[in-house]
């Protein structure tokens, strides 16, 4: 009996080991960026995975911003650390790859089920992901800016709540008509991603701020320079925008505080807007002048190198959990993110959110006239030229050709040798 035991609990010891041995761990770093409580959210969608896959184990490191966390993923690959995937900038994807730090998802989905996964994004969030006939990136924590409005103030200003502006010319007037005292009437944030907000506004003055290839920039063209210069002037000739720098960071508490009256941000901060808003707010789409358009933006899943096999399988088994429909519409309703696929927007649960909260579907639609993020090889040191341009024309210290021509010196010099 005492030798059965024995056996018994030698045999149990061997399965746990074993079984401790099949566990497969995933080292994922994840940005925090915006929004509202988006860790508990992410934990909760690894814990629902978890329990669905008992032989992964998943580590979610949370990383800040979307800089923070590539510093952070790549300084951990460099000194040995493990980590196979992280969700970082789509624009990313350049330096990425010129680094051979990332995997073609071409390599590792490879079933029929596989490739239907690859084919069911947004073409337009797929923009930033395929360079040269392959799949680099996996849309998740996705975007585009949108204008979010206080419909209170519009009726106090004896404006239209349900008729937010829809051009430049509409966006100047109304804003006039809303700004006092206490309240401007639009703010357009110009730190942290002044780039992504004046790409914005280039597109829809009828030009890109650079080529499809990731090679060009087109940072002192005549119409790129009218842009910034129109950007300047809401303040400082109409008056409907603070001078100076408009910070990120704090424009969504601006709004809910009523500094504001108009904002773009994030359609990532949606849902923090809709529990945090005290009064009737609305959600469009930018203005237009030449013609309507924002840039999509956000982080894709990416699927590093050094990586084994047995890794890689786990890593996309994890990334097609997270963006399959019922999975995606949670997400998007828990944060204002979209859903990244048609699907996700067939479900009953995003079916009913919608016609519940129709400004969940702004972003959505506004995919129809969006271009890819800004991207290009050396991406954040061209990226950082042109932030700093726009915001030393925006405080005054140079005038916006002079700025822009600086910034586009720069990023000749860098792309050069990829020509």
């Amino acid at each position: 009996m005492k030798l059965f035991s024995t056996t018994a609990l030698g045999l149990a010891t061997a399965m746990a080991v074993t079984t401790a041995h099949a566990q497969t761990e995933l080292t994922m770093y994840y940005p925090i960026a915006v929004g509202g409580s988006l860790t508990e959210v992410v934990d909760g969608i690894v814990a629902d995975f978890e329990v669905e896959n008992p032989d992964i184990n998943v580590t979610a490191i949370y990383s800040g911003n979307y800089d923070d966390t590539r510093v952070r993923a790549l300084s951990a690959l460099a000194s040995g650390e493990s980590a196979q995937l992280a969700v970082m900038f789509s624009i990313d994807a350049y330096d990425l790859i010129e680094q051979e730090l990332i995997v073609p998802f071409e390599e590792v989905a490879t079933t029929d089920a596989d490739k239907e996964w690859l084919n069911s994004f947004y073409p337009a969030l797929m923009a930033n992901s395929q360079i040269e006939g392959q799949t680099w990136g996996i849309p998740f924590q996705r975007s585009t800016i949108v204008a979010y409005y206080n419909k209170d103030l519009f009726r106090a200003a004896g404006l239209d709540p349900e008729a937010p502006p829809t051009t430049w010319d509409e966006m100047i007037e109304m804003g006039k008509a809303l700004t006092n005292d206490e309240t401007y009437g639009l703010m357009i944030p110009s730190t942290g991603y002044p780039y992504w907000m004046f790409q914005a506004l280039a597109i829809q003055n009828g030009k890109e701020v650079m080529s499809g290839d990731g090679l060009t920039t087109y940072f002192d063209d005549e119409t790129v320079v009218e842009t910034l210069e129109f950007w300047k002037s809401l303040s400082g000739e109409h008056g409907i925008m603070p001078e100076g720098t408009v910070e990120w960071g704090t424009l969504r508490q601006a709004f809910l505080e009523g500094q504001t009256a108009m904002m773009w941000h994030s359609t990532g901060n949606l849902t923090a807007v809709k529990n945090g808003a005290s009064f009737d707010f609305g959600v469009a789409e930018l203005p237009g002048n030449v013609r309507l358009g924002s840039p999509t933006g956000g982080g894709n899943f990416y699927l590093f190198q050094d990586t084994t096999d047995e890794e890689r399988a786990a890593a996309l088994k994890l990334m097609q959990f997270m963006t399959a429909p019922e999975q995606a519409a949670a997400w998007s309703i828990a944060t204002g993110y979209m859903g990244v696929s048609p699907a996700a927007y067939e479900t009953d649960a995003l079916k009913a959110y919608v016609a519940e909260f129709p400004p969940a579907l702004v972003a959505r639609n506004q995919l129809e006239n969006a271009v890819a993020e800004f991207s290009t090889f050396e991406t954040a040191r061209v990226r950082d030229g042109l932030n700093s341009a726009i915001q030393s024309a925006l405080t005054g210290a140079k005038e916006p050709a002079e700025a822009l021509g600086e910034a586009q010196a720069a990023a000749v010099r860098l792309l050069s040798d990829y020509q």
